[in-house]
């Protein structure tokens, strides 16, 4: 590519200056020479030799000057399209890296011009890519973590009947049965998080009041919450009432942020949910008490089977997909997710253009 490239552009200085040389040329001898002839005869001197040596002298100087012309063009295009064409390359080679399964190299990026801006580009794109990779290898350890948990409890206590050394009572078939449950969660939190990767092409929109929606997810757990004592508070502001998105994707989300609520809020703790207008359009706020998050857990918080607090078990932790099922279904909305821990209290929120 850059062969051809590199020769494609000489190729044009090479052009561009033979134009010249040929207007200057036919110049030279339909109006210049005219004109000398014209000033000879003026003078009374006998122009036909005169004119004869004019031109040879301009055609010589001319030749003369389009070949240095020409050497200094195809120096200064070997040098500068080099140099333009060095990052090309290299993101050329990088790319086919890439493919491989190498994402550690860059591409130098120092100019200031549109190949820098390009390159600086590439770099994004790489890092992306690289970052991508690595949630994915992740994921797929966490998955496989999170599947040999209930299948090893099923295998053993199926051995165990089996050999007769456990007996087969209610309790051990409950048992079994709850592990099941498990999996059949986990392979709907995932079914969950792939359709969640695709509602940008299957958001139905609509006109929704935002404060009706959360109230209607809250009926569902209010209960959870009475019984273990933890106290609600919501607030909606007026000018943050109404926004156009998909009702059950929203509600999905809403349902994911008040369920994480009520996992991980402490009996006897509180819970207050608000509305507020933003300039990016409405925004949401779940505060709950509880612990603090390490600023380092709270940057991956919406990352796909992350967990805080390591020491939770699967039982009531989850597999940590409520939260990137979030921020794929608000991100789909043009919408953006964050969260905060300070004073004692966990703040996850989401903003929707209105």
């Amino acid at each position: 590519m850059k062969s051809r490239l590199l020769w494609k552009l000489l190729a044009i200085n090479a052009a561009m200056i033979g134009v010249v040389f040929l207007v200057v040329w036919l110049a030279v001898d339909f109006l210049a020479a005219d004109y000398f002839s014209v000033l000879m005869k003026q003078y009374n001197i006998d122009p036909a030799e005169s004119h004869q040596m004019f031109l040879d002298a301009i055609h010589r100087y001319l030749i003369q000057v389009s070949v240095a012309a020409l050497a200094l063009a195809v120096l200064l295009s070997l040098l500068l399209t080099r140099k333009v064409l060095r990052p090309l390359s290299d993101m050329a080679a990088i790319s086919r890296r890439i493919a491989a399964g190498d994402y550690t190299d860059r591409v130098e990026a120092a100019s200031r011009d549109e190949v820098g801006h390009l390159a600086r580009a590439f770099n994004q794109m790489a890092d992306g890519l690289e970052r991508v990779e690595r949630l994915r290898r992740s994921m797929v350890v966490d998955m496989a973590h999170e599947l040999r948990t209930p299948l090893t409890n099923i295998r053993g206590y199926l051995e165990a009947l089996a050999d007769g050394v456990v007996p087969p009572s209610k309790e051990t078939f409950e048992m079994l049965q709850e592990e099941i449950l498990r999996l059949v969660r986990l392979a709907e939190d995932i079914n969950q998080l792939t359709k969640a990767d695709a509602a940008r092409a299957y958001l139905q929109r609509e006109e929704i009041a935002l404060p009706d929606l959360i109230e209607q997810v809250l009926e569902l757990y209010r209960y959870q919450f009475e019984s273990r004592g933890i106290s609600l508070e919501t607030h909606y502001a007026e000018a943050a009432g109404r926004v156009t998105g998909d009702r059950d994707k929203l509600l999905q989300v809403l349902r994911n942020l008040i369920q994480n609520a009520c996992q991980y809020t402490p009996g006897k703790g509180a819970l207050s949910i608000s509305t507020e207008r933003v300039a990016e359009g409405i925004k949401a706020t779940f505060a709950n008490s509880g612990p603090e998050i390490a600023e380092t857990d709270l940057k991956l918080i919406f990352e796909r089977f992350h967990r805080a607090e390591k020491s939770r078990s699967r039982d009531s932790g989850g597999a940590g997909i409520g939260l990137a099922i979030v921020k794929e279904l608000v991100e789909a909305h043009g919408g953006r997710v964050g969260a905060e821990s300070a004073e004692g209290r966990v703040r996850i929120w989401f903003t929707l253009p209105a």
